[in-house]
């Protein structure tokens, strides 16, 4: 066996229909149908077009509506903040704190809300871009201080 005498196995291979070559082969229409726009050669129908039926995203009713204005926060609580700072040993707690312990993406928006806050004990001085108004309470209760950044908050996306 060399290179020059290869074939495919029989039966692996099939023969190409060989479509609108002539009156014996599917000529005529070429399985096209008769006339009109999709028998002609280049045309393509519109994304989400139903042959003149009411298209679905037509069809299906529409409610509610997104606000442009909207801005999205990383909510991260005091319990979580307590005990990640008590582990790490630390009274300064910023956003590259909150990075680098994986409690938020370099990115987020971060909002200081209030859940432990009853038993919130540390004098923190935390900066965020924002504070739940018990969260603010608890930290300046303990003589810490609730710093917001300078940075301009981003709208959600």
């Amino acid at each position: 066996m060399e290179l020059h005498n290869l074939k495919p196995k029989k039966g692996s291979t099939h023969k190409r229909k060989r479509i609108a070559r002539g009156e014996g082969s599917r000529g005529g229409t070429a399985t096209r149908g008769n006339k009109g726009a999709q028998a002609r050669a280049g045309y393509s129908a519109k994304r989400g077009f139903e042959g003149g039926q009411m298209p679905l995203h037509k069809r299906v009713p529409k409610y509610g509506f997104k606000n442009v204005h909207r801005v999205e926060f990383h909510g991260i609580n005091l319990d979580t903040i307590q005990e990640v700072a008590a582990a790490a040993g630390v009274k300064v707690v910023n956003r590259d704190f909150f990075v680098m312990h994986g409690l938020a993406s370099k990115r987020a928006n971060i909002k200081v809300l209030s859940r432990g806050a009853d038993k919130f004990n540390a004098a923190l001085e935390i900066t965020a871009d924002a504070f739940s108004a018990a969260a603010k309470t608890a930290i300046e209760g303990q003589k810490g201080k609730a710093l917001i950044t300078e940075r301009k908050v981003k709208k959600a996306e």
